[in-house]
């Protein structure tokens, strides 16, 4: 295998972890989270986000940020102009889609409620965060996950069309 080979086979691996991850919560964390009281499901969530936090989730989502137009330029380089459009368009996607979207809407909320004292709200505070948190956390992870799906999509079609 040549090296922009094994580059475009990682992207399209790192992209469909980071997919699969999004969509995984979404069928599921997201929905047991959601049937917890108030005070539990904030401080699920707080931990939730703070274990997140590591190099396993930071290699595939940053990866897919990196390798994604990277494999797109050795396509095209290489004369493989089918699969340098579709690695373009997941490279597009997932950077407004995915790491724009997580960056702009969902990581400052996630900072909004790292920095929510659950020790010191009242049940009346810890409902209205809960309801101003989990309302667009959960809008904005919709469309992160529907744009990470449809990259790795997109990413598995540019393989298909080497």
């Amino acid at each position: 295998m040549t090296a922009p080979t094994i580059i475009q086979l990682a992207a399209v691996l790192l992209t469909g972890l980071v997919a699969g991850l999004f969509y995984g919560y979404d069928c599921s964390v997201i929905k047991g989270l959601g049937n917890l009281p108030d005070k539990e499901y904030l401080g699920a969530f707080q931990s939730i986000n703070r274990a997140i936090l590591n190099p396993y989730f930071f290699l595939s989502f940053a990866g897919s940020l990196i390798l994604l137009p990277v494999a797109c330029w050795l396509s095209f380089r290489a004369g493989n102009t089918q699969a340098a459009y579709f690695l373009l368009a997941a490279s597009l996607l997932y950077l407004t889609g995915v790491f724009l979207v997580t960056a702009a809407a969902n990581v400052p909320l996630n900072d909004l409620l790292d920095r929510f004292n659950l020790l010191t709200g009242t049940p009346e505070t810890i409902s209205a965060f809960r309801k101003k948190f989990e309302t667009g956390w959960n809008r904005w992870h919709q469309i992160r996950t529907f744009a990470s799906v449809l990259t790795f999509l997109l990413s598995l079609l540019s393989i298909i069309k080497r």
